[in-house]
């Protein structure tokens, strides 16, 4: 059975208590750790930096982390998140000179690198780099801030990429950032999605488990009707 990843995104976690609160996410059934990289000048907003996935890892965080680069340029946060133990590492194409470059720098440093697609991003990208990514993120709200409404022309970009990535045989990841909630992440994962990004949904909760169940049973239920 495929497996479908959940990734909180700790944009909105207690910052107050951090180590503490990521530790609950997972162990409520969080799968990947999700950091959101902001610097007030790609995006509107200004969020954390290698430090703080530092001090996870010190912590005792042991789950994967998916770290997502909103920021202009990219190929120094590349080499300082590497070294603090990331596990993926993905940025936006707009934000590289040199695209390729930047991919490559990442797998060099150890880790599973991808592009990130805002809502209005072409997909054309793709058609040269798509041998070299290990995941692909779609937007599906304008990044910088959390608790954003779901942008229904996601979806078929997210059939798109899909049929792309099975119709050349690649192994990559599908990952979608961005307004997923119960009610909407069964119809996400039929579209084609692997991995899910969940900020608001789960951390405004007051019961992760409850929230992260209820989801794990939509996407079963949806892809139940598939078969």
């Amino acid at each position: 059975m495929k497996k479908y990843l959940l990734a909180p995104s700790i944009l909105s976690a207690n910052f107050a208590m951090l180590g503490e609160d990521i530790k609950n996410v997972l162990d409520s059934g969080g799968d990947v750790i999700h950091f959101d990289v902001m610097d007030n000048h790609y995006v509107p907003n200004l969020t954390i930096g290698p430090m703080v996935l530092k001090s996870l890892r010190s912590y005792g965080i042991t789950a994967p982390i998916d770290v997502h680069l909103m920021t202009k340029p990219v190929d120094a946060l590349i080499k300082s998140f590497s070294k603090v133990g990331s596990n993926y590492i993905t940025f936006h194409p707009e934000a590289s000179e040199h695209i390729d470059r930047s991919i490559q720098m990442i797998k060099e440093h150890g880790c599973k690198a991808g592009l990130v697609f805002n809502p209005t991003t072409s997909l054309s990208y793709l058609d040269y780099l798509m041998d070299k990514l290990d995941i692909i993120v779609l937007m599906a709200v304008n990044p910088g801030f959390s608790n954003q409404n779901f942008i229904p022309n996601t979806l078929e970009k997210l059939r798109k990429v899909r049929n792309m990535i099975d119709e050349n045989g690649y192994n990559i990841i599908i990952e979608v950032d961005g307004g997923i909630k119960i009610d909407n992440i069964g119809k996400i994962a039929t579209c084609g999605a692997d991995m899910f990004v969940i900020g608001s949904a789960i951390f405004d909760s007051s019961n992760y488990k409850k929230v992260i169940d209820c989801m794990r049973q939509e996407i079963e239920k949806s892809s139940s009707l598939l078969k």
